[in-house]
Parts: C-alpha cells; structure tokens; sequence
C-alpha cells in the first residue's frame, strides 16, 4: 500500500511561509491520546425480562489502512467491492453474555477469531441472537445460543448487505436475508476507453436537486451499481437455504406481522445520475414466503423531480408500512394537495390501508390537515397519528380510532419545545411480536416515556400517566436532581418494574432495575468503571447567561482539574458550537442538556483541550430566532455576533475566561458558523474550522433548514457565505476536512477554496486535508493528528496571544 502522508497547505504557524508541505502523523501530548485511546465501556443489549445482558466491545478508530482498502463510490454510498459490504462501518470485535439472575459472565464460544460483527438482533422468544461477521471477501451469518452461550455460523451463501443489512427473524428458528448472486471478483471491468461521453439532459421538467456527493456518474458506474446491489433473498431454516423469488435490487424487506407475506421495494432503471439509489424509480409490492407476487402496489417514479421546498412531497404514494396490531394490512399515504404544501385546500394528507389478500379496494382511513408523518398502532381502538410542518417547525399527535374512524387532536407543539414535549408510548409485544402501544386503567390511559425531560433545572427524564380523556400527565418518577437517569425499557407496566441507566458527574453510566410499586432499592446490575481517569477533577456546570436582545443562552462549562480562578486568574478559552434555527424565542430559551452527565470523551469533541489548561464552553448555544415576522436566516450573521459576544460577556464576567485569548471552532455547520464568525467579528484570536461549507452558492436548493433557492434569495447566499468576506478574515483560522468527505454539501472543495481566498489576501490559515476521511473522522491516525493540529494552533495563537483588546 502506498505510503500514507498528510498533504497540508498552510501559512505557517508563526511565519510567512506559503507552501506543501509533506508532515507525517503527529501525535498530541501524551494524557489527551490516552484519553482518546481509552476503552470505552462495553455496549449492552438486555433482553426484555432483564434476565442476559449482550455486552459488546468496539474499536471506535480503525487504523488508516483499513479506511485506505479499496472503495466504490456509488449512488450516494461508499462499498467494499470485494464483500458486498458499506465499506466504512464500526465493528463489534468481542461479545460476552452475562446472565443477570446469578452475576454469572460467560465468554461466547464458536466466535470467529477475528470478529467484526454487526447487525445484532434477538429471536422473538430471546434465546437466540443473530449477527452478521464481515471479513475480507465476504459476510456470514452467526446465531449465538444464549443458553449455551455458543455462536454457529448458519448461512452457506455470502450475504449482500450494500443497500442495508435485511436480516428478519420469522420464528425461533427461521431468518431471511439476502445473499449475494455472484462472487465479487466477477464485477464488471473498467474499460480501457469509454463508448462515448457521459451525457445527461432534462427535457423540460423541474427537477431541482440537493448537493450529494458520491453519485453515479457513467454508465460504468450503472453497471457496477446494478451488479453489487442486486441480492437474491433467501429463508434459513435449520440452515436450508431456500430462495424467494428471483433476484433484484430489494432496497427495503419488511414481514407482514402474521409472517405470511413480505412487503418489498425493489429500484429498476433509469438510474439517476441526481439522487441517490433511494431516490431511483422503484416498485412497491407485496410477495408471499415463496417469492410470488401478490400485489403491486406501487410503480415510484424517480425522486428527481421532488419538488424544493419543506414540506412538499412529491405527488405519489408514500410510506408504505405494515400495521402491527392485525395480521397483513398495508398502510400508505397520499397527497391530496398535489404535493403541493402551499396549496389552499383543507386536507393536505390522506392515509388507505388495503388488507390482505390484496383483492380488493383500499380504504380510506383518514385524512390530515398537514404532513402526513407516521403511525404508532395500538388496537382495534387506538392509534397515535404524527402530523409534521418542518416548516412551521410544529408537530401534532391524534388519536385515531381504527374501528369508528375518528381522529382526535391529543396535542400540539413547536418541534424545538423541549420543555413540554410529553414523551413517546411505551410499547409491549402483541400476538404477532410486534410492538404496539401499552395501554393502562382499562385502556384509559398511556405510559409515555420521555428520555431527556427538558426542563428549567435541566434534562431531568422521567416516566408518566396520560389520561386520554383529559389530555393530561401525571409524573410516575422523574429522574433525581444532581444525577441523569433515563428509562431504557419497562420490564413490567402493571408493577412499574424499570430498567434505567444512571450517571452523573462523578458516577459511571450504570444499568439499575427500579421497582416503583414495591420501591425496594435499585438492584444495580452492571459495573462499570471510569475509562477516563485522567480527567478526575475536572469541572463542568451548566452556566446560563442572556444575550443583548434577551433571548437566554446556556452551554456546558469545563475547567481544568484544580482550576482556582482567584489564584490562576482567567484561562484562555476555547467555545465550540453549532447554530439552531428556531421560530419561536422562548424555545431557543430553553435549557437543553443536563450538567450532571458523566464526563466522556468524543473524538470531536472538545473536551481534550481542558487539560491543557484551557476553559472549554462546549454546546454554546448559537441560536438563530425568526424575528419580526421575517425568516430565522434573515438576520443570521448579526445573530451570531450577539451569540458570541454574550458567552464572551459571560465568561469574562465570571472571572473564568479571559477576553482577548478566546477561540471559537466547530464542525460541519459549526465550521460555517466559525468561518463567518472571523469573517464578521474581531471577538477571538483563533478559529478552528471542521469540515464545512463556506460558499452557499454550491448548495443552490437549500441548505440546513433554509429551503430558499438562491434564484430565490441570491442576497441571503451571498451575505450568509463567509466565501464572500473571505478579504476580512485576518483571524487565524484552522481548516481541517477529510478528502473524501460524504455529506451532503460540504464537498472538500469548500475548505480548498476558502483556504486560497484567505491565503490570497493575506490571512492566517493552515488547511488540514485527512487522508481517506469521510465527514465524521474515524482513523486513529487522522484523529490524533487532528487534535495534535488543533493544540498546536490553540497555543500559537490564543494561550501565548498578545493582550490587545477584543474590538
């Protein structure tokens, strides 16, 4: 393999150089790459009867070899071409069981030597669990017998996991999955010369697009895209494999509840040269257990010619799913608007259901007076409806009475209103083993789950009645003040039995079974211990402060282990955030988050920097608030200088951060937010720069939550791109992207171009262009330079920066 180096343009640090320079991997003081080589506490899967915990071990950061192995780039996906895999995944590299009644952990046997597993998933009576095992040249199925605690390879065919891992339990005994048709090695070639040109055209359709990367791009790429998507679905029974149907190019399986049927998307051609493969033409219809098709119930044109603009759809039918409370009922949506959500009609949605044997007509079931966004199913005589305006950024749930037909308004709520967010239904198991709503008092009343329990002191989760009738909560248990506990499954709803996860700043994240009824104490049934003790005595609090106009701000505030503000004075700070957009003030108000979490580490986080003697201010809230009946992003930029400036005030006022030694940096749109930050304020003496994009007129149909066009608004494009004042960017500004970044509109070139603009007129910039990296940065070697990168430039420019003042 080729030796890897890191190829950065830069404008030295301290110097005038401007050059290449060939810089191999750096690593950061020895304490911030321990702390991100820690090993993390296991992951854990629980049975429902809390009776066998599945504990999994990971290696979050592979080497940069194994993100350097070969990669087809297609249709909006990145695949292994020699296993039929996604080619950048996490794997799970070690399972133990451990039986919860007796304390006993059993080390699983029959495991490969080399395990990188994935796609885990329990039989319906939970005394088996699935898993896939990726290796070089092809992917294999395993089942772990819990009580022996042995796992045996079932299939005989290589799976084909390109478009999705489909991996379906009908029974105790019996899978479906889908194989590959062909080995990998017969791909089709590359062509030494091409038949001719790669040409697209449009003959007058409106087919506005968003900016996606890794999309088919000739007609080899057709051709090496139909060749590793098409799989063969197969059933598993006492390891027969047996085929369903022919091969084709299923991009979604689902079984009916009763088993007796599958519900498939399969994409046929043309493929779009500008949508990704969920987007191309595809028919929607129902098979029996043997492959013969029963109905067809959609032919879906190409997602191209969606029209732009949140909340529009397009005029087809859409969301087709199963209702888990009968045996084989198809439910689907329509537009009633002409997908049109501006259209002046007073039904925007309609909803049908057709049941088996798909004979007959659909039935209309309901109709919905904005988007259309989901069922939770119940029984005969309940269901939950989601309407959604992205919008309007407001949500509403009903109750829907399957059997009368009537549909009953339960709530409504901005989407960005934590604080009276009531929670989600806990579900229970029904004769099919599909979850449905749990109902209580006879069916009067729901328990609704809230996992993050915003409120005034903080995320406090908690556990509550809903009274169907009244349309109010009554509290069960709400977590604790001065600790974060979150339900992760009701074990029993009759006696309250729970199983929770708890923590706080000084606590390891813990599993407990909590009995509310009998109220015995907590029965702790994990032990897990700090991975991260180095960061023993280091502070965090949630601070609250308010920024010019009014509008409260709060962010999570870490000091560094044995920080005393009267004796060591105000420390250099690093604030890293990412900008929200809100319609409404008094939900951008609000407190998100809970100070009393346990102090982790991500790899892009900024926690890393607190030991080197910074004040970090992480999640600083960067609210961007409609104001005056005009839009969120009309008033971007002078929104986040208000920002800024208030968590600066803040900060300096608390005697806890010094004013002209302040960096600001982030990722993704927080790169975008830093970018212009520099470009608009002379407020910090640094800025670091992830992986964003900085000219808005590469994203020309819409961006984050702005669904403006540039023809629309091309002044907004212009004024919101940091691009555009790239001649006033004299802040230093660290620019770090992953060559081969996959998210939509943040194409590398965005941190190319913005590094020459600020090189050609002048600026401080160093560009940090990561070998192999896709948006979120996996290889060790990438991260730990990364963050020595950062440090280095923190201390150049922000800890030893000279003490002129802030304009």
């Amino acid at each position: 393999m080729k030796k890897v180096i890191l190829n950065l343009l830069f404008a030295g640090l301290g110097g005038s150089v401007l050059a290449q320079d060939a810089v191999t991997y750096q690593t950061p003081p020895k304490i911030m790459a321990d702390l991100l080589l820690a090993k993390p506490t296991p992951g854990v899967s629980i049975d429902s009867k809390a009776e066998w915990i599945l504990f999994s071990d990971r290696n979050p950061y592979p080497s940069i070899e194994e993100l350097a192995m070969p990669e087809y780039k297609l249709a909006g996906m990145r695949i292994n071409p020699n296993n039929y895999s996604p080619s950048r995944q996490t794997y799970v590299n070690s399972f133990s069981l451990k039986n919860i009644k007796t304390g006993k952990t059993s080390t699983i046997t029959g495991l490969p030597t080399t395990l990188y597993a994935g796609n885990v998933r329990w039989n319906p009576s939970e005394t088996k669990i699935a898993f896939t095992q990726t290796a070089q040249d092809r992917i294999d199925l395993y089942v772990i017998d819990v009580a022996t605690a042995k796992a045996t390879k079932i299939n005989k065919q290589p799976l084909n996991a390109i478009l999705g891992s489909s991996i379906v339990w009908v029974d105790d005994a019996t899978l479906i999955y889908q194989v590959a048709t062909k080995p990998a090695s017969a791909a089709p070639k590359r062509p030494l010369a091409p038949k001719g040109p790669t040409v697209q055209e449009n003959l007058g359709k409106v087919a506005p697009s968003a900016t996606i990367q890794d999309l088919i791009k000739s007609p080899y790429d057709e051709q090496l895209f139909e060749f590793f998507a098409t799989s063969q679905l197969v059933q598993n029974k006492a390891g027969v494999e047996t085929p369903i149907g022919a091969p084709a190019i299923y991009s979604t399986v689902s079984l009916s509840p009763d088993k007796n049927y599958l519900m498939v998307r399969t994409i046929k051609k043309p493929f779009s040269y500008l949508v990704a493969s969920y987007g191309f033409p595809s028919t929607v219809k129902v098979i029996d257990r043997t492959g013969k098709t029963i109905k067809v119930l959609a032919e879906l044109p190409s997602t191209e010619v969606r029209p732009s603009g949140y909340d529009n759809v397009q005029n087809v039918p859409r969301g087709f799913d199963w209702r888990d409370d009968e045996a084989a009922t198809v439910v689907w949506a329509q537009p009633l608007d002409s997908g049109l959500i501006k259209k002046n009609v007073e039904f925007h949605d309609g909803v049908y259901e057709l049941k088996a044997p798909f004979t007959g007509a659909s039935k209309e079931l309901f109709k919905t007076k904005t988007r259309y966004a989901g069922t939770s199913w119940g029984n005969a005589n309940l269901a939950l409806v989601r309407e959604m305006s992205r919008a309007k950024q407001s949500s509403k749930v009903s109750r829907f009475n399957p059997t009368t037909g009537a549909l009953e308004t339960l709530y409504e709520l901005n989407t960005t209103d934590a604080y009276n967010n009531p929670g989600t239904p806990v579900t229970e198991k029904n004769k099919f083993g599909r979850q449905v709503i749990l109902t209580t008092d006879n069916g009067t009343k729901l328990l609704l789950n809230n996992t993050t329990g915003a409120s005034p002191k903080g995320d406090l989760p908690f556990i509550a009645k809903f009274d169907l009738a009244t349309k109010k909560s009554e509290i069960l248990w709400r977590c604790q003040e001065g600790t974060f506990e979150v339900v992760t499954d009701v074990l029993d709803p009759q006696k309250l039995v729970l199983l929770t996860r708890r923590e706080s700043k000084t606590e390891v994240p813990n599993y407990f079974v909590k009995n509310l009824v009998l109220r015995v104490a907590d029965r702790q049934i994990t032990n897990f211990t700090n991975p991260y003790t180095a960061l023993d005595g280091v502070t965090k609090q949630k601070i609250t402060y308010k920024r010019a106009d009014g509008v409260d701000l709060t962010g999570d505030l870490y000091l560094p282990k044995g920080y005393n503000k009267d004796k060591d004075g105000p420390l250099p700070t690093l604030i890293w955030a990412y900008p929200r957009e809100f319609n409404s003030a008094s939900d951008a108000a609000q407190i998100r988050g809970s100070e009393n979490k346990f102090i982790t580490i991500s790899s892009g986080g900024p926690v890393f920097y607190v030991t080197q003697g910074y004040a970090v201010l992480d999640n600083a809230e960067m609210p961007i608030v409609a104001k005056e009946g005009k839009r969120p992003n009309d008033s971007f930029v002078e929104q986040l200088k208000l920002n800024a400036d208030a968590a600066i005030n803040k900060l300096s006022e608390m005697g806890v951060g010094d004013r002209n030694r302040m960096a600001v940096g982030g990722h993704s749109y927080g790169a975008f937010m830093t970018a212009n930050l520099l470009a608009h304020t002379n407020l910090f003496k640094a800025g670091i720069a992830r992986s964003g994009a900085y000219n808005r007129t590469l994203t020309p149909f819409g961006f984050q939550n702005e669904d403006r066009t540039y023809w629309q608004a091309p002044q907004l494009y212009y004024e919101m791109s940091p691009f555009s004042y790239a001649d006033k960017i004299k802040t230093p500004i660290l620019l770090i992207h992953g060559e081969m970044d996959d998210n939509q509109g943040t194409f590398p070139i965005n941190s190319e171009r913005l590094f020459n603009a600020v090189k050609g007129h002048g600026g401080t910039t160093r560009f940090v262009y990561l070998p192999y990296e896709a948006h979120g940065y996996r290889a060790k070697e990438n991260i730990l330079h990364m963050i020595w990168e950062t440090n280095k430039w923190l201390d150049s420019y922000v800890k030893n920066a000279k003490p002129t003042a802030a304009k």
